[in-house]
């Protein structure tokens, strides 16, 4: 590395954000607009700004939601993946429509872990069994107004036999689930059929890994057998 390259890189290191460091947030007031499935928080607060000095009072409305789990399902033997299709109705505005294609997702459920939610989703709303699970990251959607955290993870499966009509009924789900091969869907990626962040991450990650990963699971799936 040259002296120039060195001296930049030790200014761009300077300048990198420390976690929490003189952070602080107080809040003058909170008040809850709406509460149902989920909850709608009007907050009044104040924070330190990078300046050092506290911000004036201002107002924010947030957006309370569980934490989410997501799951791709990878069949490494068919280089294949489960998609599914469902009702968004978030999206029934949208000038591309209300039905969206999407991976394994939902709220983690009261004593579970995401990887256990990202388990029981696989069965509700695929019917598949995940042989085994990674996880690829954990990422907030939206911060500036919502509170969800969501994990995604890539799941291992037999998709020979996937397909068909899922969801829970109490739920008023109702699920399609289909075999997709893996260059189908990374075209979907670039021609922008598919829209979902916690669909675009897991299809990304496995874009970039997909060699390694696949290699992984085909030997120790021989191991096993």
């Amino acid at each position: 590395m040259t002296d120039r390259a060195e001296s930049a890189a030790a200014a761009l290191a300077d300048d990198l954000p420390l976690a929490d460091e003189g952070r602080e947030v107080r809040i003058v007031a909170s008040r809850d607009a709406w509460r149902g499935f989920f909850r709608f928080e009007v907050v009044d607060l104040k924070h330190r700004r990078f300046d050092g000095q506290m911000s004036p009072t201002i107002t924010r409305e947030i957006l309370h939601i569980p934490e989410a789990a997501a799951v791709l399902p990878y069949d490494p033997v068919i280089d294949s993946i489960v998609l599914i299709e469902q009702f968004r109705a978030g999206c029934m505005r949208h000038p591309t429509g209300a039905w969206l294609i999407e991976v394994v997702a939902g709220l983690v459920g009261p004593g579970e872990c995401a990887v256990e939610t990202a388990r029981r989703e696989l069965v509700e709303e695929a019917g598949l069994e995940a042989r085994r699970i990674e996880k690829i990251a954990t990422y907030v959607a939206s911060p500036g107004a919502v509170t969800e955290r969501s994990t995604c993870f890539i799941a291992e499966v037999d998709a020979s036999g996937a397909g068909g009509l899922h969801g829970l009924e109490h739920e008023a789900e109702d699920i399609r689930s289909f075999v997709v091969p893996l260059q189908t869907a990374f075209d979907w990626l670039e021609n922008g059929r598919i829209l979902a962040a916690n669909t675009i991450i897991p299809l990304r990650w496995l874009q970039a890994h997909h060699t390694e990963l696949r290699r992984r699971w085909l030997a120790e799936s021989e191991k096993i057998a």
